[in-house]
C-alpha cells in the first residue's frame, strides 16, 4: 500500500468514525432550556469539539491499523471482492 493509499484509508475511515461520534451524548439549546437568541433550538449547546477529535483520531487509528493490515497482509484482495468479475482475477490465481 502506498503512503497516498494509506493516507486517503485513513482519511475516510476518520471522517466516517468523526459523523457517528458528533451525535453522541450532544445536548441541544433546547434541551436546557436556554436557546441564545439567533440560534436555533436545535443548536449545540457544548459541543466539545477538542474530545470528540481526540475519540476519532484514537478509534480511527486501530480501525485504520486493522484495515491496513488486512489489505497488506493480502488476506482479503480485490479478487475476493470483484462479485461483477470485472478484473482478470484468473490470471492472478494461476
Amino acid at each position: 500500500m502506498a503512503i497516498t493509499s494509506a493516507l486517503v484509508l485513513f482519511s475516510v475511515i476518520w471522517f466516517m468514525v468523526l459523523f457517528v461520534v458528533l451525535p453522541l451524548r450532544l445536548e441541544t439549546q433546547g434541551d436546557r432550556g436556554e436557546v441564545t437568541p439567533g440560534t436555533q433550538a436545535g443548536a449545540p449547546a457544548e459541543l466539545n469539539l477538542g474530545r470528540k477529535f481526540r475519540i476519532v483520531t484514537a478509534v480511527a487509528v486501530v480501525l485504520w491499523a486493522i484495515i491496513a493490515g488486512i489489505i497488506v497482509s493480502g488476506a482479503i484482495t480485490i479478487c475476493d471482492v470483484d462479485w461483477l468479475s470485472r478484473t482478470d482475477c484468473a490470471a492472478t490465481k494461476g
